[in-house]
């Protein structure tokens, strides 16, 4: 079984769309009917982010950590006790692509650290998106760490001690912990995603911030 972790908070006006593209990913032929399992972490959700999971189905976990740390180590013990092979990770802000998961497979690796691409910069002024374009490598090779594009074996994750509770990278500690570990990364724009580039940010320090503090600069 391959499982799919989502945390959410407050983030019912985005999740629906994600959550219809996960499905679309875990329906692809080249999984050859392998079931995939899919939970909603809702973390400290005073919205209908809840609701909305349900209705499609998947499996939600209430947590009140407001910590994304916390919520994605959450979601991914639930799914290793439930028999997960491997662990697949996203953010409620983000589409996957139909062969999301396929890719992240194909690749033979413990772990694969995908890019990601932004689709509607109207929030920012130009100079944030042209320094996007200038400073972000959207190719195989690249070293960038999204927990909106990532995936891992569940040997590999388990070996390396999971995800830290952290407020704001933990994705870079647990692929730090991966490699320590001699896990076999594959660095990779085959599995794609869109995400968010919204002014309020989730989650402090992450892609969000860096996008204001651009502009600021």
């Amino acid at each position: 079984m391959i499982g799919v972790v989502i945390p959410a908070h407050n983030e019912e006006a985005l999740l629906a769309a994600c959550l219809s593209t996960v499905r679309e990913a875990a329906m692809h032929p080249g999984l050859a009917g392998e079931e995939v399992r899919v939970v909603v972490v809702l973390d400290g959700c005073t919205d209908f982010s809840g609701v909305i999971a349900h209705g499609f189905g998947v499996d939600t976990l209430a947590v009140n950590a407001y910590n994304v740390g916390i919520a994605r180590a959450s979601g991914a013990s639930h799914l290793l006790d439930a028999g997960a092979r491997w662990l697949s990770f996203t953010d409620a802000d983000s589409r996957v692509s139909s062969a999301w998961l396929v890719a992240q497979l194909s690749l033979g690796a413990d772990a694969v650290c995908g890019s990601i691409s932004v689709d509607d910069w109207s929030t920012h002024p130009p100079c944030v998106r042209e320094y996007f374009r200038s400073r972000y490598m959207d190719a195989d090779g690249h070293r960038h760490v999204h927990g909106a594009n990532l995936g891992v074996s569940a040997d590999a994750y388990l070996r390396a001690g999971g995800f830290p509770p952290r407020k704001c990278s933990e994705d870079v500690v647990l692929v730090d912990r991966l490699i320590a570990t001699g896990a076999r990364i594959a660095w990779s724009a085959a599995p794609r995603v869109v995400t968010s580039a919204r002014i309020e940010a989730r989650a402090r320090g992450g892609f969000g911030d860096t996008l204001t503090q651009w502009a600021a600069g």
